[in-house]
């Protein structure tokens, strides 16, 4: 019986753009102020000028840990696990009611058009939600878990 290979594929920045776009869920890792990690599971999605967004509320640790150092990383997985990357960026916390735009394009790019803007908006400002938007800096390769090569034929 052949085994699955594990794969690592070193891809380009367009290519991870077009692998991260239909995947929603990942886990965010923040520094926490003894420079520890803190890690959460997020819904993503990635913005028009190629950013990964997470909505989330400022008090969440993972805001609070943004908004100090904005160094962050997320394992970006699809919905079966298998494959995934990690990304690596600089963060910024956008608070609501600043930049709707930005919940709106976060909305869209993740769930398509929303029957009411005015009421998604509202429900942002009244919620006191924020968006955590990374921009990002480096990433590794897009990794499908498996055997070993050296054992894929036993």
């Amino acid at each position: 019986m052949t085994r699955k290979i594990a794969r690592a594929d070193r891809v380009s920045r367009a290519e991870l753009i077009e692998f991260l776009r239909p995947r929603h869920h990942a886990i965010l890792a923040t520094r926490r102020r003894d420079g520890s990690p803190q890690m959460s599971p997020v819904t993503c999605g990635v913005d028009d000028s190629g950013r990964v967004v997470v909505s989330t509320y400022p008090e969440r640790a993972k805001a609070r840990n943004a908004r100090r150092d904005p160094r962050v990383s997320l394992c970006v997985v699809s919905d079966e696990w298998d494959p995934w990357v990690q990304v690596d960026g600089t963060a910024e916390v956008i608070d609501a009611p600043h930049g709707l735009d930005a919940f709106v394009e976060y909305y869209r790019n993740i769930a398509g058009e929303h029957p009411d803007w005015d009421e998604y908006r509202a429900a942002m400002v009244a919620q006191g939600k924020c968006l955590i938007r990374v921009t990002i800096d480096s990433w590794g390769p897009v990794a499908t878990g498996g055997f070993p090569a050296r054992l894929a034929q036993g």
